[in-house]
């Protein structure tokens, strides 16, 4: 068994959303990050979403989701092969426990664990103290993202 693989079962209390009730227990969380999501619809567009090849994983506690990530694995020209992370959010509630850090650790893992050159993500410009976690596990601004309303 190769350490990575040793490392993932180790923290085997992050887990993949699988079933209707494991993504909608995500909700909170999600609904933190992305105010704009509404409960009723939250589902469907979670499993358009996994059949594109988005995946959801958690951290729980007691049954409750108090951390949640939201990535898919793709190739591009420009990096070769990546995890990008879609979505990264701990309950405000729970923050300043080190879990978006173990759910950061576990995604490395997990992408190096399946052959990734890189790992990937977009974070708002105004989100520090979530700029310090990524500096402090080595990830660099690489990128301007430009986006545009339509």
């Amino acid at each position: 068994m190769s350490a990575h693989h040793h490392e993932l079962h180790f923290m085997s209390t992050i887990q993949f959303a699988v079933t209707d009730e494991e993504i909608m227990a995500c909700y909170p969380a999600l609904a933190e990050l992305r105010p704009h999501l509404k409960r009723e619809d939250f589902l469907e567009r979670v499993r358009r979403q996994q059949n594109q090849g988005y995946h959801l994983v958690y951290l729980a506690d007691n049954n409750m989701v108090k951390a949640a990530a939201g990535f898919r694995l793709s190739e591009t020209l420009a990096w070769g092969k990546i995890l990008y992370i879609d979505d990264l959010i701990t309950l405000v509630a729970e923050r300043r426990q080190g879990l978006s850090g173990q759910l950061l650790d576990w995604l490395i893992a997990y992408a190096q664990m399946n052959h990734c050159d890189e790992l990937h993500l977009d974070s708002g410009h105004h989100r520090h103290d979530a700029h310090r976690l990524y500096l402090n596990k080595r990830l660099r601004i690489t990128t301007h993202h430009f986006s545009r309303q339509l």
